[in-house]
């Protein structure tokens, strides 16, 4: 039992290193303009904007990440590789944020930013249903289950539809993401803890 709680917390602190490291290298990209004025702050808002919707996607990831892994006492070695997989894509954040605010929110841009969420949430999906098959009923409930498989089916279908938006209207696209990320704001799986 204590090898198995030693291997979920390394897992979890590897985790949120990894996310630390991300949120870094993302700030790393805020550059502040060379002209004293406030006014010259206006042309920066796409960097704004983008920095702002992926630290709150990154905030969201970390937290559902870390109600989920309360669950994950005896993780799989399919189980860590889907971590790891997840991670990664999460690590792609900080390139796509920075292409979206240097573009002001272009088309191809937004759409590699869209389907970006997109795999992240497909791996997500993955990770949150190993986790739910090593939580027992007493843990979380059947409704529950459902209602976290429902939710994060819908933010899925969300990024899918927003990266199929942004092909015409990157705009309307990239709000639709914030849109479906307002979705998974409160972990999926509340537990009894």
């Amino acid at each position: 039992m204590r090898e198995e709680t030693t291997a979920a917390d390394r897992l979890i602190a590897f985790s949120d290193a990894v996310f630390a490291v991300i949120v870094t290298v993302m700030v790393l990209e805020l550059k502040a303009p060379d002209d004293p004025s406030f006014s010259a702050l206006w042309p920066l808002w796409p960097t704004a904007v983008s920095y702002a919707v992926s630290f709150v996607f990154i905030a969201i990831i970390w937290i559902n990440h870390h109600h989920l892994m309360r669950f994950a006492r005896s993780p799989t070695l399919a189980f860590m590789w889907t971590n790891f997989v997840h991670l990664f894509l999460v690590s792609l954040l900080p390139f796509a944020t920075a292409w979206v605010a240097r573009t002001r929110l272009s088309s191809s841009p937004v759409v590699l930013y869209a389907g970006l969420f997109v795999c992240i949430d497909i791996a997500y999906n993955i990770f949150e249903h190993q986790v739910l098959a090593l939580a027992s009923a007493a843990q979380i409930s059947p409704s529950v289950r459902r209602m976290a498989r429902l939710r994060s089916l819908a933010v899925l279908a969300g990024f899918a539809v927003a990266m199929l938006v942004a092909l015409f209207s990157p705009r309307l696209g990239f709000c639709m993401i914030c849109g479906a990320l307002i979705l998974h704001l409160r972990p999926d799986v509340s537990g009894g803890r």
